[in-house]
């Protein structure tokens, strides 16, 4: 029998359970006032919004483009902040491409709680890297995911390739 391994999943699974404990405030407004990128595993940083690694991926890469801008709907985001999320999700993919390869992408955003906003007050935008065959038998059979490799590993690799796109100016 093969043991699947993915520690950070119980943390998101905890914070369901009855009596957890949940910061106050805005997640993202929170990281984004922070000063430790590695640790909140932000990839990059402009002057309207961020790219960032999804804590809880559907696939490894799995990024989101945060704007600063407190909102949740793309009516409250001023023009320059949706034309800078845009630009984003571009370089986005195209560091995701270098660094691990996949062969397509899912982009969207889940507005409101039932559309599936985990975070339904401030509005960002998904881009998941996707494989021929990733939707195998775990998460039909058996409602799994299974992410092959650490955050922080993928990290790594998002931020060699980041450097890469600015240093050859060509994302």
């Amino acid at each position: 029998m093969e043991k699947l391994w993915s520690p950070w999943r119980s943390k998101y699974i905890d914070s369901f359970k009855p009596g957890a404990v949940k910061e106050k405030g805005c997640l993202f407004c929170r990281e984004l006032n922070e000063d430790n990128d590695e640790k909140n595993f932000i990839v990059h940083r402009s002057e309207r919004s961020i790219i960032m690694m999804n804590l809880f991926p559907y696939n490894s890469g799995h990024l989101m483009v945060v704007p600063k801008q407190h909102a949740s709907t793309f009516n409250e985001l001023e023009e320059e902040t949706c034309v800078e999320c845009m630009r984003n999700m571009k370089l986005a993919m195209n560091i995701i491409t270098d660094a691990i390869h996949p062969h397509g992408f899912n982009v969207g955003a889940n507005i409101g709680r039932i559309a599936g906003a985990g975070i339904e007050d401030h509005i960002h935008f998904h881009i998941v890297p996707r494989w021929t065959g990733d939707s195998n038998f775990m998460p039909i059979i058996n409602d799994v995911k299974v992410i092959s490799e650490a955050m922080e590993d993928t990290y790594k690799k998002l931020m060699a390739s980041l450097q890469k796109c600015l240093n050859e100016m060509n994302c």
